[in-house]
């Protein structure tokens, strides 16, 4: 079943707050919530991520209908790569070095900022090109 495309916006939006502050602040803790996030939208899909779920509950209500839809699995796939990096910076900022939290934080922060300013979801887009090297032409 397809998705509303507003859905992973919105959690991305959000993931660009949070990594935002991140970066700001150092908080393994907030980075650590965020890696969570991003393990519940990889296993369950974005519509089951903390994230889909406010959207689904408290915003989508306040919108019209639906116009655009996308395949769930490039987004899931986009948290799949979200938790890698953010995974990375976790184990960066706690037992270090410091610079590869804060590099692996800031590539997840600018991945989430393209999805959330300007609709380009990079990991749906390894997605689709990892797809299209793997599927055998006849």
């Amino acid at each position: 079943m397809d998705i509303d495309v507003r859905g992973p916006r919105f959690g991305a939006a959000l993931t660009t707050v949070v990594l935002a502050i991140v970066l700001i602040t150092g908080s393994a803790w907030l980075l650590a919530w965020q890696t969570f996030a991003f393990a519940l939208g990889a296993a369950g899909g974005v519509a089951r991520s903390p994230y889909g779920l406010l959207f689904r509950k408290a915003v989508r209500p306040r919108l019209g209908p639906p116009t655009e839809f996308e395949a769930p699995e490039p987004p899931r796939f986009a948290q799949a790569v979200g938790f890698v990096f953010a995974a990375v910076g976790l184990a960066g900022y706690t037992i270090g070095p410091e610079w590869l939290g804060l590099a692996a934080t800031g590539a997840a922060l600018a991945a989430a900022f393209l999805n959330a300013a300007f609709g380009y979801c990079l990991g749906c887009e390894m997605f689709l090109f990892v797809r299209r090297l793997t599927v055998r032409t006849e």
